[in-house]
């Protein structure tokens, strides 16, 4: 564990506090995706939305202005500074929260979800590069566990708020609440986080330097392979969130237990991150990658072949032993695979989270969004996406891995004992 920056020795956080910040930042996207999920009808309705998949557009395009807005705040953070950086993609979040609010028609809501999305993609972005700055190796990998265990128990309770401002005040409220979290959480970062990226470390601003910084980028091997097995795997879970509310909700009739169910596979997901903390400083990150995807792709094809038995519509309590085994590999994926693409981008890594976090994402978005259309009324699409793109990620991470990957990860360990 290393800080990098005078400013952080003067006048840095507390290693809980800082996870806390981190946390508190990334949980702005998951807040955006999931308490809006039990109102995707009821936007709809009102905004005239006449074909039931198209509601799913407002968490689609959410995804998109998030992958797309990676690309900007990365290189600009690494000119500008980490803070500065953050605080605009808060501004920007802002006005999309307020476009939401006020949406009179489903393009103007799109329009508003897509703001959202570039703006909460500055703090995400700035967040890894943050991480970065002051962590490396292992000791990355369990920080990056432990704010993506927030990001992912955020869900636990997001739908349920939801839920509840839906029934008590409409659907408009939930974007309120955004508007007051995402003011609260600028406030917070803004009078308690130093800045990691010190003058003398920043680059300045030129199309040739951010142009040989992202070749550093996009030329390196294990990058590059591990930013496409993430975003195959988290395409499917992505098609997941984007048909949840339509596979729970109406397929299995669940209603206003929904939020209880979608809470409950949170839980895998967030567990999941919690023990990879202490996991990934056991096994190592590659290890735990490889029987994760492993372990996906196996129950994916078993249940595929159950639910093609029961004509896409297999027993709900089957279906959530299903979701919650391939729902815990992806918690032990989600820090572990960002990290492994990061690694080798110390130098440059506002520029390599951004190339990173956006090509990954923006393979996501095209894979889920996939997914989520074609769903028919049965499970069928979902669990076969899930057990296709978990041997596509397979394929990616065995290329990235190479003949030189244990030395590779032992350096890694070295590094991390050092510190």
């Amino acid at each position: 564990m290393s800080a990098v920056s005078a400013d952080s020795s003067r006048a840095g956080t507390s290693f809980g506090e800082f996870v806390g910040l981190m946390a508190m930042l990334t949980a702005l996207v998951a807040l955006s995706i999931d308490m809006v999920l039990p109102s995707l009808p009821a936007i709809g309705t009102s905004l005239g939305v006449a074909r039931p998949n198209d509601n799913q557009l407002v968490v689609s395009l959410l995804f998109l202005g998030f992958g797309v807005g990676q690309f900007f705040y990365g290189p600009f953070s690494d000119t500008a500074g980490r803070k500065p950086a953050a605080f605009l993609g808060l501004s920007v979040f802002t006005v999309g929260c307020l476009l939401a609010l006020t949406a009179r028609t489903f393009p103007m809501m799109l329009a508003g979800r897509l703001l959202q999305g570039i703006g909460v993609a500055g703090p995400r972005t700035i967040t890894i590069a943050l991480v970065r700055d002051r962590f490396e190796g292992r000791e990355m990998a369990r920080v990056m566990s432990l704010v993506t265990a927030v990001f992912i128990l955020v869900p636990i309770i997001a739908p349920a708020i939801g839920q509840a401002l839906l029934g008590a005040f409409g659907w408009r409220a939930i974007f309120v609440v955004y508007l007051v979290m995402g003011l609260i959480t600028s406030l917070w970062f803004g009078l308690r986080q130093e800045e990691t990226l010190p003058p003398s470390r920043r680059i300045p601003f030129s199309v040739p330097r951010l142009v040989a910084a992202a070749r550093t980028v996009v030329t390196n091997r294990v990058t590059v392979s591990y930013t496409i097995a993430a975003g195959f795997v988290f395409g499917a879970f992505l098609g997941y969130l984007t048909s949840a509310q339509q596979i729970l909700q109406e397929q299995y009739a669940l209603g206003p237990r929904f939020p209880l169910y979608f809470a409950m596979l949170a839980v895998a997901i967030g567990g999941a991150s919690l023990a990879n903390a202490k996991l990934v400083l056991r096994y190592g990150m590659r290890t735990l990658s490889h029987w994760s995807l492993w372990g996906i792709f196996v129950v994916s094809l078993v249940f595929s072949a159950v639910s093609a038995l029961a004509a896409g519509r297999p027993p709900l309590f089957l279906l959530m032993g299903y979701l919650m085994a391939s729902f815990f590999g992806i918690g032990l994926l989600f820090g572990n695979l960002t990290t492994l693409a990061m690694q080798p981008l110390g130098a440059v890594a506002g520029t390599g989270s951004a190339v990173v976090g956006a090509t990954s994402m923006l393979i996501s978005l095209a894979l889920g969004t996939l997914i989520g259309q074609v769903y028919n009324g049965t499970v069928l699409p979902l669990v076969v996406g899930f057990a296709v793109l978990s041997l596509c990620s397979l394929v990616a991470a065995w290329f990235a891995e190479g003949r030189s990957a244990p030395d590779a990860e032992a350096l890694l360990a070295r590094g991390a004992d050092l510190h």
